[in-house]
C-alpha cells in the first residue's frame, strides 16, 4: 500500500504540471488571441488540476497538517516549474533557482521539524 504522503505527493505533482500549463502556457502559445480566449483555455486545463488537487489535499490532511500541505505544495511548484521555465518555455537556468530552492528547503524544515 502507498503511504498517504506519497499519495499526496503524487497527486500534487500531477495536478501542478497541469497548474503551470494553465497560468503559462498561453504565454507562449496564444500570445497571439485575446486574453478571453487564453483565460477560458486555461479554466478547461485549470478543470484537471483541480481535480487531482483537491483529493490530494484531502487524502494528505489524514496525515499532515495544514502548513505541511501547502509548504509541500510550494516545493512541488518550484520542482514542477524551473523545468517547465528552462525545457518548455526556453529561459535559462539561473542561480536563483538554486538560492529559492534552498529557502524552501529551510521552510520544510521548521515546518516539520515538531
Amino acid at each position: 500500500m502507498i503511504s498517504t504522503a506519497l499519495q499526496t505527493v503524487f497527486l500534487l505533482v500531477l495536478s501542478n504540471v497541469f497548474m503551470t500549463f494553465a497560468w503559462y502556457a498561453h504565454l507562449k502559445h496564444l500570445d497571439n488571441r485575446s486574453w478571453i480566449i487564453a483565460a477560458l483555455i486555461s479554466w478547461g486545463i485549470a478543470l484537471f488540476e483541480y481535480l487531482l488537487q483537491v483529493p490530494a489535499n484531502r487524502i494528505g490532511f489524514t496525515a499532515l497538517t495544514l502548513p505541511q500541505l501547502k509548504i509541500i505544495q510550494e516545493v512541488i511548484t518550484l520542482t514542477v516549474f524551473v523545468p517547465f521555465s528552462v525545457f518548455y518555455m526556453g529561459n535559462p537556468i539561473k542561480w536563483d533557482f538554486l538560492w529559492a530552492g534552498l529557502c524552501l528547503m529551510g521552510a520544510v524544515y521548521f515546518i516539520f521539524r515538531s
